[in-house]
């Protein structure tokens, strides 16, 4: 049985890079491993363009499960460093999502776009057997700008300085905490101070505040297998080497907790919010200094140098092969523990 989560990188080599439709010169960067976003050159514009799954997590309460759904898909257009501008949204609802419950997704969406400066442009929406929370569709993203503006994730540069926001595990705790609160055994503070995290999870404020501050060279949002993965594929990517220090990292209140409670390796679970920067060193503290005042716990962690993988306090990483919150989130969902790793 395959593996869950995304197509491992031999299959997309072999299976989906050699067979992308038509070549057309308006394409500047097509479908790559590591890199969240396509590339357009029209008229002379750049446009960076994203697709994702549409999650929607009735839990969390239907107005804040749009915001927090709208932040995950503008993530990728985000750290190209263009401020998103365009959404298409696709919903497929489970036949039992009345009308008032979706009108307050879309109440949350709307607002969330809004503020962000993001235009529906298209979409379409229907019921149908077989759909079910949490996904429940898919969106396009896009960000128009100058072509000099634009940031990839594989543009780390040796010589470059490392930065990290909010730090391992920001989603991952702040989801669990807040969808299973009655199955995870935390005291009553640390639980609230855990849920809390959720709020964290979205990066796409970050991103715009980091471009706008300095020479920036690369962004990466720490989804799926959480930091460790952000960094190789950053650091893969761009054919460097990163070398970081651990204790650097900033670790938001609840994330040890929680992860030591669940068995989840904090390091390897998804956290999306947490931005991973590289910057030119004579920016680097007005980069910091820029998300300090906008709030994010952010710090300078390491380095970027010639060669090639990733070191953490002088130990070899690699990428990992499963997220370790997905053990976690089957346990939590089918109530067979409250530690899932000793299932």
């Amino acid at each position: 049985m395959p593996d869950l989560g995304k197509i491992d990188r031999e299959f997309f080599e072999t299976h989906v890079r050699p067979r992308l439709g038509a070549d057309r010169d308006d394409v500047r960067l097509g479908p790559t491993p590591g890199v969240d976003f396509g590339l357009l050159d029209i008229g002379g514009r750049a446009v960076a363009i994203a697709t994702d799954p549409v999650s929607v997590l009735p839990p969390i309460g239907y107005e804040r499960a749009g915001r927090f759904a709208l932040d995950v898909v503008l993530a990728d257009v985000a750290v190209s460093g263009l401020p998103p501008s365009h959404l298409a949204i696709s919903f497929s609802l489970p036949p039992g999502m009345g009308d008032e419950e979706f009108a307050a997704v879309w109440a949350g969406l709307h607002a969330e776009a809004a503020d962000l400066g993001v235009s529906v442009v298209t979409g379409h929406t229907a019921r149908y057997e077989g759909c079910s929370f949490p996904w429940v569709g898919g969106a396009t993203a896009l960000a128009v700008g100058d072509p000099g503006d634009v940031i990839r994730p594989d543009g780390a540069r040796p010589g470059d300085d490392l930065l990290v926001t909010n730090g391992p595990a920001v989603e991952t705790t702040g989801l669990l905490t807040t969808l299973f609160p009655d199955r995870i055994d935390l005291p009553p503070d640390t639980l609230r101070t855990a849920q809390a995290r959720l709020d964290e999870a979205s990066c796409v404020r970050d991103a715009m505040t980091a471009a706008a501050a300095g020479p920036v060279t690369a962004m990466h949002d720490a989804t799926e297998g959480g930091l460790h993965g952000a960094f190789v594929e950053m650091a893969t990517g761009a054919g460097v080497r990163f070398e970081l220090e651990r204790d650097r990292v900033p670790i938001r209140p609840g994330v040890e907790e929680t992860c030591e409670t669940l068995g989840i390796d904090p390091w390897t679970a998804t956290a999306s919010g947490s931005l991973v920067v590289t910057v030119a060193p004579e920016g680097t503290e007005a980069v910091r200094s820029a998300l300090d005042d906008r709030g994010a716990a952010v710090a300078r962690i390491g380095r970027v140098v010639d060669g090639e993988g990733v070191a953490i306090d002088g130990e070899e990483i690699e990428a990992p092969g499963v997220d370790s919150s997905w053990a976690a989130y089957s346990a939590l969902s089918t109530g067979s523990s409250t530690n899932p790793s000793s299932t």
